[in-house]
Parts: C-alpha cells; sequence; structure tokens
C-alpha cells in the first residue's frame, strides 16, 4: 500500500539529515527536521523563539534579520550563532522566506563554510561519542524529575539551562541562557562568592529559589584534563517535597515525645500526703532512665516544698534491673543531702533480692513495711521532733516545772 503525499512529506522532514525548519512570523518554532533536532537538542522543541537560542550578542542582528524577512516575499539570508544540544554556540546560515499565505516562515540552516574550515578535524568515533554524550545529558534534563541542569560560562553567563524541574519554577527551558547569574541572583550572592565555584572544587549545599528548596551539586568543568576552570555544572535538585515531609515527621516526633513525658509525669506523680512529708509510688517497670527522671523532679520537688520526708512506694514494682537497684541507694543519699529523709516502703522479695545480690551498704537505708507504716513513722518523728522544740523553748510567762 502507497503512502500519501502527506505522509511521505511528513516523514521526510522528519527523517532529513539537513537543518529544516518552519517557523511563526514572532520567531517561535513550530516544526523542526530530524536533523535540525539533532543539532539543536532540546531547543528546538515546538514553540522555543529563535532569539533565545540565539547568542546574546547576536539578538539585535536577528531580529533586525527577520524584521526585514517579514517585509519581504523574497529569501533572506543572514548569520547567527545558535546554541546547540551541547550548550555550545554554532555559526550557522539562515536561508528563509515568508510562506505563501503569509503565517509562517519557512527556512533551513547550515554551517558557514568559513567557520567550518578551520574547525579541527573530527575523528568520527569522538564524533559519535560526544553525540552520544549530548543526547544523555539530554535525556536526562527531559525526563529525570524533579532536576534542572544548568552550565555556566568562565564569565558566570549562563550556557545551558534544561530539566523538568524548570517549569515547576515557573521557567521556560533555557530562559536563562545568556543571563549572567549575578544579574539573576545578584540578590543571595555576590561576585566573591561566584569566583569561589572556579577554584576546582566539587560543592555541595541547600538553597532556596523560586518558592522551592533545592539541592545543589556544583562541578568544575574543564576543556582540556588538568587545565583551567573555565565553567561550571550545575545540578539543582527540587527537595520541596522532601524536606516537607522531614518537617511534618519532626514535628510528629516532637509530639510523640511529648505525649511520653506526659505518660512518665503521671506514672511517677510526686504527692505531698502531709505537710512536709512527699511520697512517690513507682508502679510497673522501673529501668535506669525513668529512674533518672524520677531522682531529678523528686530532688526539685524536695527543695520547693521544703519537706522533711521522701517516701519511695515501691509496692507496685515487681523487677528491677541492677543498675535502678544502685539508682535507689543514690537517691537516698541525694535526699538526706537535702536535710530530709528518705523512706523505702513496701520493697517486693525479689527486689529486695537485687539489692542485697548488688552488695550495697543497706544499713543506712530506712525501710518500712508498707506505705502506711512509712507515714506513720515520718508523722512520729515529726511530732517527736516539734515537742522537743517546744520544749527546749517555753512559751513566755510559763515555768518549766521542777
Amino acid at each position: 500500500m502507497e503512502s500519501s503525499p502527506g505522509a511521505l512529506l511528513g516523514e521526510f522532514f522528519a527523517r532529513s539529515p539537513d537543518l529544516l525548519f518552519i517557523a511563526s512570523a514572532d520567531g517561535a518554532l513550530l516544526h523542526g527536521s530530524g536533523g535540525l533536532r539533532e543539532a539543536l537538542g532540546p531547543g528546538a522543541d515546538s514553540g522555543t523563539p529563535l532569539a533565545d537560542l540565539a547568542h546574546p550578542d547576536d539578538r539585535a542582528a536577528l531580529s533586525a534579520a527577520w524584521s526585514a524577512l517579514l517585509g519581504s516575499d523574497e529569501p533572506v539570508s543572514f548569520s547567527v550563532r545558535l546554541r546547540d544540544g551541547g550548550g555550545s554556540y554554532r555559526r550557522l546560515t539562515c536561508s528563509a522566506r515568508r510562506s505563501s499565505d503569509r503565517s509562517a516562515v519557512l527556512g533551513s540552516l547550515r554551517a558557514e563554510p568559513a567557520a567550518a574550515a578551520v574547525e579541527p578535524a573530527v575523528d568520527k568515533e569522538e564524533l559519535k561519542t560526544l553525540r552520544l554524550k549530548a543526547r544523555i545529558l539530554d535525556g536526562i534534563a527531559e525526563h529525570v524529575d524533579p532536576m534542572t541542569i544548568w552550565a555556566l560560562d568562565r564569565d558566570g553567563i549562563y550556557v545551558y539551562h534544561q530539566g523538568k524541574a524548570v517549569a515547576k519554577a515557573g521557567l521556560k527551558p533555557g530562559q536563562h541562557v545568556g543571563h549572567s547569574l549575578l544579574d539573576l541572583y545578584g540578590a543571595s550572592m555576590d561576585a566573591a562568592e561566584l569566583r569561589k565555584w572556579y577554584d576546582g572544587q566539587v560543592r555541595h549545599g541547600r538553597g532556596e529559589a523560586h518558592g522551592a528548596d533545592w539541592d545543589n551539586w556544583l562541578i568544575p568543568l574543564r576543556s582540556e584534563p588538568g587545565g583551567r576552570v573555565d565553567g561550571v555544572l550545575g545540578v539543582s535538585l527540587d527537595v520541596s517535597e522532601s524536606r516537607l515531609v522531614e518537617k511534618e515527621l519532626r514535628i510528629q516526633l516532637d509530639q510523640i515525645a511529648a505525649q511520653q513525658k506526659v505518660i512518665r509525669d503521671l506514672s511517677t506523680p510526686i504527692i505531698e500526703v502531709w505537710d512536709g512529708v512527699l511520697t512517690l509510688p513507682l508502679v510497673g517497670t522501673v529501668d535506669s532512665m525513668r529512674t533518672a527522671e524520677v531522682m531529678d523532679s523528686l530532688l526539685q520537688q524536695i527543695v520547693e516544698k521544703r519537706a522533711s520526708f521522701a517516701i519511695l512506694d515501691l509496692t507496685g514494682v515487681e523487677v528491677v534491673d541492677t543498675k535502678v537497684a544502685s539508682h535507689l541507694i543514690e537517691l537516698i543519699t541525694a535526699i538526706r543531702l537535702l536535710g530530709a529523709d528518705g523512706i523505702v516502703a513496701g520493697i517486693k522479695p525479689t527486689v529486695a533480692q537485687t539489692m542485697v545480690a548488688l552488695g550495697l551498704d543497706l544499713s543506712q537505708l530506712n525501710t518500712q513495711r508498707n506505705l502506711r507504716a512509712a507515714l506513720n513513722y515520718a508523722i512520729r518523728t515529726m511530732t517527736r521532733a516539734q515537742g522537743a522544740a517546744l520544749a527546749a523553748n517555753p512559751a513566755p510567762g510559763k515555768t518549766r516545772a521542777l
């Protein structure tokens, strides 16, 4: 079955090795041949203005030549430097004319003979390798999300600016090409900082721009191995979503920590059961971290309440490890250093065995059978102390019986 003339024409245009194009009257590319797309890379995509591909120094001449083209029915030829797929500029001769309905411009590009004559010969394998690298770079820029790949020349001018994250930043592919980095981002960096990028060191950092968070890698570029750095390759990864997830996770962890603190506080309440008598009932498993928190809280309450007795009620504790038993002994010692008396009540047999197995000196440890006995002991002791104080200091007007 023979193909239609329209299909054959479309295939010819798509497979032609020549640099052919159809552009709108305002200079935006509408269609490009296969040769044009291979030569200019992503820049030959539909909708890209030719002016964006032109060297900054050639844009004024391109605008003038395009205006002359639109005002004439004859073919017009002019020279212009266009950025290729590798980010370099090639001097090309453009021959173009208006379409018959004057709605479009039909044209072709070719390398200038003079420029081609002075270019050094390139080995076919080397050329094949260069084209492969260009396709790899374009493939990464077009399909890896969310990434932006950009490059600067030795003067800090963008020569490449592509990537799927470009659109997410509200920009067009290649929009920065031909512009100075300092002109675009001078508010966040200066010339001295930019010069550091050319010292040959690979850099990695984070920054914020265009309402997004970015992980940035800065890689020095050299024309020859070991030569002077004459450019910088930048790879910027949009990490806004992962940064948001990290922030939410941190908030959740803070909430969990706060909830755990509330639970620990509720599980180890310090109660003032009598004037000058504090009770700390411990329930469940007592580990080293919980014991350390109890020690801090209890000592602080003894000072604030001016307590004379602190009762550690272990009635609800079935098991303690050797470190915890040692901490309890240290806690009783710390209570005495504050001028109070520490009482341990309700020790279970298993807990008692653990404390004895430590080989610690328990002779100074005040223990009571249960909380009631410990409270009676504390009240009796305080009553005797108050009576002794009154006897030693009788009220005025009263005499001691002889």
